[in-house]
């Protein structure tokens, strides 16, 4: 059995340790999940704090949100989305996702365990289809990771008129520093929200799938300033409020380890 949880594994992992085998192809695959509201890795969030492959290669995961309170229809969401991608390794039999310390955990993963979807799950407490609210934040990603991109854009040089005009594969070929390159990944992992990925595409299209304007380029893009400064504000928010709740800057002692001495006060136990 792999398994990697905690802080005691984070610990390990900030020592220079990563998870081998099967469960570091798992966490791969969580990497690549974000929060819906935040666009950042649940991993990078420290959302996650169990991933555990059986000897009958099926996955558990467990994961824990920054307050008792996030809301139900986020906290499913995540939960499937990780479901969906570990599931997607051609070695895995089964993935059963548990969240941890919420107001509606046995509700959640009763459902999850089940295999139901959200409005199955809640019944007439669901409020909306998840797979509208999947697509609302997935918008919401993609005009994030644009304006940081126009913005990047427009302070190497390029001018509206030829941004506007790029193609998919021109916007590929661009040459650009590293942090341009992360922009630009970024940015494309995003893309087919709003419209074919072709090499013939145009490379910016709004959230409708329309062509942008050089005329207008300047104020669409302070337009979606809001979005990013309300997320940016949000994620700091989240962190905090996790460190807080979860502890996550004292340095873990194992059990075992530990003096069984009361006379040196007390020590803290994770």
């Amino acid at each position: 059995m792999t398994t990697m949880n905690e802080r005691g594994d984070q610990n390990q992992q900030m020592a220079g340790a990563r998870p081998r085998g099967r469960a570091a192809e798992v966490w791969h695959c969580l990497q690549g999940v974000t929060d819906p509201e935040l666009d950042e890795s649940v991993v990078e969030l420290n959302f996650i704090s169990r991933v555990e492959v059986d000897s009958e290669n099926r996955v558990h995961i467990e994961f824990r949100l920054p307050t008792y309170w996030c809301a139900a229809n986020f906290s499913f969401l995540m939960a499937d989305d990780m479901r969906r991608a570990v599931i997607e390794l051609d070695w895995v039999v089964g993935v059963s996702v548990v969240l941890g310390e919420h107001m509606y955990a046995d509700k959640i993963n009763e459902g999850l365990a089940k295999g139901l979807s959200f409005r199955d799950t809640f019944g007439v407490e669901a409020d909306g289809d998840l797979d509208d609210l999947r697509r609302t934040f997935l918008i919401k990603a993609f005009q994030r990771r644009q304006v940081a991109l126009l913005n990047h854009l427009a302070g190497a040089g390029h001018a509206a008129t030829t941004v506007v005009s790029l193609t998919l594969g021109e916007l590929g070929d661009l040459p650009v520093e590293d942090e341009g390159a992360k922009l630009v990944r970024r940015y494309l992992e995003r893309r087919d929200v709003v419209g074919p990925v072709r090499a013939d595409a145009l490379a910016f299209l709004d959230a409708e799938g329309a062509r942008l304007k050089a005329d207008g380029l300047s104020s669409y893009v302070s337009g979606l300033r809001r979005v990013g400064i309300n997320a940016e504000f949000n994620s700091a928010l989240c962190r905090g409020l996790l460190s807080v709740r979860f502890d996550l800057e004292t340095p873990f002692v194992a059990k075992s380890k530990m003096s069984s001495s009361t006379n040196s006060g007390s020590q803290h136990v994770p």
